[in-house]
């Protein structure tokens, strides 16, 4: 059984940056593409961001050039840098495998910009 843990979720204003992390057990990340999600409120869950085994990365267009998805294998880590925050980017943020369907999700982080 697979467990992703997200944290580092919280409240922030207009311009701030944060940065989420999700930590999986149970399965090695490193084979992998992961992706960071979001939901908001009434809204469908919607994909950030990719990161692929062999490095490449990929953006929702609304994210591009403040969002930065990283992984570290060897932790079984993968973190999304959010600088620029804007109030369009809060939701709930979620990671989870892309490739060879999802695992269970997790908790996910809260992410609330306000002012």
């Amino acid at each position: 059984q697979v467990q992703l843990v997200e944290s580092g979720g919280g409240l922030v204003h207009p311009g701030g940056s944060l940065r989420v992390s999700c930590a999986a057990s149970g399965s090695r990340i490193s084979m992998y593409t992961m992706a960071w999600y979001r939901q908001a409120p009434g809204e469908e869950r919607e994909w950030v961001a990719h990161s692929t085994p062999t490095g490449n990365t990929g953006y929702r267009d609304a994210v591009k050039g403040r969002f930065t998805i990283s992984r570290d294998n060897a932790k079984n880590t993968v973190h999304l840098q959010m600088n620029n925050l804007k109030f369009e980017d809060t939701a709930v943020y979620f990671c989870n495998k892309v490739t060879g369907g999802s695992w269970s999700w997790g908790q996910g982080t809260q992410v609330t910009v306000s002012s």
